[in-house]
């Protein structure tokens, strides 16, 4: 069997594809190597795969990589994914997400693809007060990323509905765990404190995220492929809750630094509140659980990053300049 991985060399996606040269399979990997894909995340495997670098808009190449490769199965995370790049750039969001995301479509239909697995997220929901969303909870996106998403989400949905093509559909929470690019809050954070630099924490930090690790959240996508149902839709969601203030309080404890490092900034535009979803379909249909809790993945992540500290300090100097508009 021949998987073609889209963003194979971006976080989540380089963690599936580590799981599945572990489990033997035969991959394709595409990436455009963006800041936030790097080769490093995939070089212990690199031999066991086919790479090519390019963009997922570039059609033409894409469609000699299919007819070349023959793969049977598409699993797509390659996309722009920061919300707060999402409100100052929307563009290139609903460039790489949407147009992106139908090309692949569209080529996966004329090569007979088997399943495409296409990868979305809990923000496509919008935010909810109380409760959790199911599958069946209408999609109510409130950021530019959330809402290109939406619309990568919908488009699988409309070529299953209309054309026929075995789409399966995953949104995962948060993720969270090695490898991560320090735009996002736990390897913010972690950078910010070992530099015994200000903690910025959007509004109060009463935000709540629920939490799920990456080992765990790729395992519940290669699970999709295996027993997913075409047409369905999956939550990959962990049940763990954390305030944005907790996470961060919790990562300063970790790593032995003073509380008087967190430094409150305006909130961000459209902050939503709260994201948590229901999983009892995959835990039902695909057999899956999430089985890290989150005080031992926030460790081992925090640990991670200390012993790859070059890794996480490099990433965050190239995006210095970004968050110096953003937070002032």
């Amino acid at each position: 069997m021949n998987i073609l991985v889209t963003g194979g060399a971006g976080f989540i996606g380089s963690a599936f594809v580590r799981l599945c040269v572990n489990y033997g399979y035969n991959l394709v990997i595409l990436d455009k190597l963006t800041y936030a894909g790097d080769i490093r995340r995939i070089k212990d495997v690199l031999d066991k795969v086919r790479f090519y670098k390019v963009d997922i808009l570039n059609k033409e190449f894409i469609d000699y990589i299919f007819a070349k490769e023959k793969p049977n199965i598409v699993v797509h995370f390659a996309a722009e994914t920061h919300v707060d790049r999402s409100i100052v750039d929307p563009d290139s969001f609903l460039k790489t997400n949407i147009l992106g995301t139908k090309s692949l479509l569209e080529l996966s239909m004329k090569y007979g693809i088997e399943k495409f697995i296409n990868i979305s997220t809990d923000e496509v929901y919008g935010e909810i007060k109380d409760g959790k969303f199911t599958e069946d909870s209408p999609l109510m996106p409130n950021s530019p990323y959330a809402v290109s998403k939406a619309s990568q989400d919908m488009l699988g949905r409309a070529f299953y509905r209309t054309y026929g093509l075995p789409v399966i559909t995953i949104r995962p929470s948060n993720v969270y765990g090695p490898w991560q690019h320090p735009e996002k809050l736990i390897p913010h954070v972690i950078y910010r404190a070992l530099k015994n630099e200000k903690v910025p924490v959007y509004g109060k930090g009463f935000n709540i995220r629920e939490w799920l690790y990456v080992d765990d959240c790729v395992q519940g996508i290669f699970k999709a492929i295996e027993y997913g149902k075409v047409g369905e839709i999956y939550n990959i969601s962990s049940g763990q809750e954390k305030m944005n203030i907790e996470v961060v309080r919790s990562i300063l404890t970790l790593l032995n630094k003073d509380e008087d490092l967190i430094e409150f900034v305006r909130d961000r535009p459209g902050h939503d509140y709260r994201y948590s979803s229901c999983s009892d379909k995959a835990k039902r249909d695909l057999g899956w659980n999430a089985e890290t809790n989150f005080e031992k993945g926030l460790k081992e992540t925090v640990d991670w990053y200390i012993k790859n500290v070059d890794f996480l300090y490099e990433k965050a100097e190239e995006s210095k300049d970004f968050w110096e508009k953003i937070y002032t």
